[in-house]
């Protein structure tokens, strides 16, 4: 399900699949190399076109160029319930959550849009 609030400029996405452990997270998410962000951004320094994002298996990171933080909230049956969060700055934060939003199982993503948006 997709839904928008512009009171809070956010757009989430959530399905209620397997989910992710802490160590998926980190492992698909936090990795840059994994994601092919890093040769996209090379590729677009260079003069590339941003037509070309496709080609790099960005896929997730694309997020960026609409969301200036993106938060992922997951949680699998094998795990407890932990939220990733980065500003794209090349850092991420994992914890586990407390007093978030309860997800039984499945992952939501947050994208808070950016200003210009």
């Amino acid at each position: 399900a997709v839904v928008s609030t512009q009171s809070t400029g956010t757009l989430t996405i959530y399905d209620t699949a397997i989910g992710m452990t802490k160590a998926d997270l980190v492992n698909n998410l936090g990795t840059i190399a994994n994601s092919g962000t890093k040769n996209f951004m090379d590729a677009l320094s260079a003069g590339a076109d941003i037509s070309m994002i496709g080609q790099f298996g960005v896929g997730f990171y694309s997020s960026y160029l609409v969301a200036d933080r993106v938060e992922v909230h997951s949680k699998n049956n094998d795990d407890e319930m932990y939220i990733w969060e980065s500003s794209a700055g090349g850092s991420f934060t994992i914890h586990q959550s407390e007093d978030a939003e309860e997800v039984a199982r499945g992952t939501k993503i947050i994208l808070h849009l950016r200003e210009d948006m």
